[in-house]
């Protein structure tokens, strides 16, 4: 939380290294970031001459930018080896070499450094207007913003770095590099970043999916209304396309309602992970009795991480085996054999297919060990666990920050949050390593004591360095 006399007031998450918070709300506007994932890089394969140190180029040879730098590499303990290389340059820009040739490397985010001005300038915009001419300095390479305002402004803004692009070049492949035609300079001016603002359908949602795919029938962007040299993902999400399932199906949703819905635990029946669990209640088991035992409890399995259902241990497991090829579009891997490996999995530590999904999914924070529920790709996030030497899954990415605000009708805000893992991550001593993750466990959130008179009446300690 920062409060300042300059006006700065805000509340809410950093990332490692940011010098103050980058998300969450002032006292009149608000937004968080998710991750996309849009085509910013081309390659440009270089022709170089027979001594490596020219590359050609519009008809002429140029000369292949060299300098020499040290990389500090750690050998053990407080011992470090500078080791020396050479990096290398074209005209796109960095090149590297292996046994297929030379190429040069273009980014749509290279050679700025006004992140940390942008979001400073987003912290203390006062509206709608500031806080969108805050972010047209495309100081933040990649990433999608979720806004909304005491005025009742809401917004999904597909933000990125886009390269400036030709048509007649697919800059999905490798290009030539020997030629100016296919490389324009710059990056695409903010007019021609996708947004979605204030749609009719009153919500906007996004979970790492397609920002072609936020706001509910009727009210998304035209995908054909923004050029395909852009790069923009066409990626959805089971998140995705479940909260668009939820917001969609009431015109009016509460403050509870919405709360019920971060925490959902369902998989969508639209959702590509209901295709993947398609084909594993299509295998056959080839007379394997363990296979065919795991089939039929999948089979009876209620399409909810809750933690209630026996089939859910198993299904939790195998989604995440999904979303680990399909968020990064991979190659789809066997059904029938992650099965048989979920199921090996489960009887060898647990000695039953049907354990509780609260049995096996765990938060686990230092002497805190926790029941959780959810799914790899669920609203209810747990992306990701450790394999723990009694079998355990411990729960390390997923749900992260989480925070609720309101402007009520005279336009003062409120919130409230919850971080899984604690305030105090690397120091095990606090009372604060894991103190929160008792309430998240249990879906409850905390407090967030924005005013600093009501802060005053919660502080610990005074401190100035």
């Amino acid at each position: 939380m920062v409060h300042s006399k300059a006006g700065w007031d805000f509340a809410g998450a950093t990332f490692p290294g940011a010098p103050y918070p980058l998300l969450g709300h002032n006292k009149t506007l608000g937004w968080t970031n998710t991750v996309n994932r849009p085509d910013l890089i081309d390659i440009y394969k270089l022709r170089l001459n027979a001594a490596g140190t020219q590359y050609r180029y519009d008809g002429q040879w140029l000369d292949l930018h060299a300098e020499r730098v040290w990389l500090p590499v750690k050998l053990w303990g407080p011992f470090v080896l500078p080791v020396p290389r050479t990096i290398y340059r074209a005209v796109q820009g960095p090149v590297f070499q292996n046994k297929s040739g030379a190429f040069a490397i273009r980014y749509g985010g290279e050679d700025q450094l006004k992140m940390v001005e942008e979001y400073y300038r987003l912290n203390k915009a006062r509206d709608f207007a500031e806080w969108q001419k805050a972010l047209s300095q495309q100081g933040v390479p990649a990433t999608n913003f979720i806004y909304a305002d005491a005025a009742g402004n809401i917004a999904h803004i597909y933000n990125a770095s886009f390269p400036n692009r030709r048509p007649g070049f697919d800059y999905h492949t490798v290009l030539p590099g020997d030629t100016s035609r296919d490389i324009v300079p710059g990056t695409v001016g903010w007019s021609e970043v996708p947004k979605n603002i204030n749609p009719g359908s009153g919500f906007v949602i996004n979970s790492n999916n397609t920002p072609f795919q936020a706001s509910g029938a009727g009210y998304e962007l035209d995908s054909k209304a923004f050029s395909p040299l852009l790069g923009t993902e066409t990626y959805t999400t089971n998140r995705g396309t479940r909260a668009i399932e939820l917001m969609g199906a009431d015109p009016s949703i509460t403050a509870q309602e919405l709360f019920d819905i971060k925490f959902d635990t369902t998989v969508s029946r639209h959702s590509w992970a209901a295709k993947w669990f398609g084909l594993l209640g299509a295998i056959d088991p080839k007379g394997d009795p363990q296979i065919a035992e795991a089939k039929a409890l999948l089979a009876k399995w209620d399409w909810n991480f809750d933690g209630k259902g026996p089939a859910d241990a198993l299904a939790s497991i195998l989604l995440r085996v999904g979303n680990r090829w399909h968020y990064p579009a991979r190659a789809q891997t066997d059904p029938r054999e992650e099965l048989g490996k979920a199921a090996a999995y489960l009887k060898r530590y647990f000695g039953r297919l049907d354990p509780p999904l609260g049995t096996v999914l765990r938060l686990r924070q230092g002497k805190v060990d926790l029941p959780m529920d959810g799914g790899a790709d669920v609203l209810r996030a747990t992306a990701n666990w450790d394999e723990d030497v009694d079998g355990r899954l411990a729960v390390k990415h997923g749900d992260s920050f989480i925070m609720f605000m309101t402007w009520d009708k005279a336009g003062l805000v409120s919130s409230q949050s919850i971080q899984p893992y604690g305030a105090a991550t690397t120091r095990p001593a606090s009372k604060h390593y894991a103190d929160q993750a008792p309430l998240f466990v249990r879906h409850q959130l905390k407090p967030v004591w924005f005013d600093p008179a009501e802060l005053d009446a919660h502080k610990e300690r005074d401190y100035r360095p």
